[in-house]
């Protein structure tokens, strides 16, 4: 009876000092070696899971999330941030240096990016809003405004938040997020004076490079249905009103980048997205549309966590690897998914 307890007693200790021994650098450069992002993430859960280490289980949460950003699982995204953010824990050895507001600033993003509202004014709502750290109101200031426009459903709702966003550009203390603020104001009035202030201030930031054409938004809930007034409301708003910084024409730049990323793309993608919406029967006339030019488009479905079911229209690439050339030539805007 002895040795048998001895034996468990030892058992038990081996996966209580494996389990202590987990880190989140070692993770996650395992998970880096598997043959797909969805392997990564998946094998990241289970060890998570096995984790005792406070500060390593957070890290370890933080570098989920990050994954499932990038992989558009914004719903995932925010939970996973908020699940790292509940941890009370400093840094991981090895790991980036994030504090819990930070990550609270990160859920938000993503809980916003899927049209989660509800869930972005929770967090906003939370013991972050007192910080005293100024960037960090910045961002509170900021992700307050985008939380207002989420929720507005007609162009005078969005009067308010448009007041607010340009009576930060004057404030020195959101310096750090004016090309954030220059972007959502010309994306939703598409007044060119902001587009080019934005490309002619910080021409190397992301944020220029959209309203140059050289990159686009990605096809989130949030720049979707967010409703346009002036120019922007009648489609004018467009990159090509910002000079390039290399001289040549933004539309051409565009075309140039555009034609070469997507024909790197379309070698790993298996189709393209080229609409969002809220509605079945506006999606339904998109694939209508583009059937009748000769696209096989169909949409497919997803019901987000705040409840909402939205519709995208898909078209699959073909054989020559040349769909989203194809699609652009045809007038249509398209983005890669898996």
């Amino acid at each position: 009876m002895k040795k048998i307890i001895s034996f468990l007693i030892l058992v038990n200790l081996f996966f209580c000092l494996s389990a202590a021994e987990l880190t989140a650098r070692f993770v996650t450069g395992e998970a880096a070696k598997k043959d797909s992002l969805e392997e990564s993430l998946s094998y990241l859960k289970d060890q998570v899971a096995k984790m005792n280490l406070p500060a390593e289980k957070r890290a370890t949460y933080v570098f989920i999330a990050t994954l499932e950003e990038q992989m558009a699982l914004y719903d995932q995204a925010q939970k996973s941030y908020a699940q790292a953010a509940s941890i009370a824990a400093g840094d991981a050895e090895g790991m980036p240096k994030k504090s819990n507001e930070e990550i609270v600033l990160d859920a938000i993003r993503c809980a916003l990016s899927s049209g989660d509202y509800m869930t972005a004014d929770s967090y906003l709502n939370s013991a972050v809003r007192n910080t005293r750290n100024q960037k960090i109101q910045a961002y509170i200031k900021l992700y307050t405004q985008w939380s207002a426009l989420c929720r507005a459903e007609k162009v005078d709702d969005i009067q308010e938040p448009l007041v607010m966003l340009q009576a930060y550009l004057k404030l020195d203390s959101m310096e750090c997020l004016r090309p954030a603020i220059y972007l959502t104001l010309w994306y939703l009035t598409g007044d060119k004076s902001y587009s080019q202030q934005l490309a002619s201030k910080y021409p190397k930031s992301p944020e220029a490079a959209i309203v140059k054409g050289d990159v686009q938004l990605l096809p989130t809930p949030f720049w979707f249905f967010v409703p346009k007034s002036g120019e922007a409301e009648q489609g004018t708003g467009s990159y090509a009103d910002t000079p390039s910084s290399s001289g040549t024409s933004s539309s051409a730049a565009n075309e140039t980048s555009s034609s070469q990323g997507q024909s790197a793309a379309s070698s790993k993608t298996t189709k393209w997205q080229l609409g969002l919406f809220k509605t079945q029967s506006n999606a339904k006339l998109l694939v209508d549309e583009l059937k009748s030019k000769g696209f096989e488009a169909y949409t497919t479905s997803e019901t987000r966590a705040s409840g909402t079911t939205y519709y995208i229209v898909l078209v699959n690439e073909d054989k020559s690897g040349n769909m989203a050339d194809k699609l652009r030539n045809a007038g249509y805007d398209c983005y890669a998914v898996d």
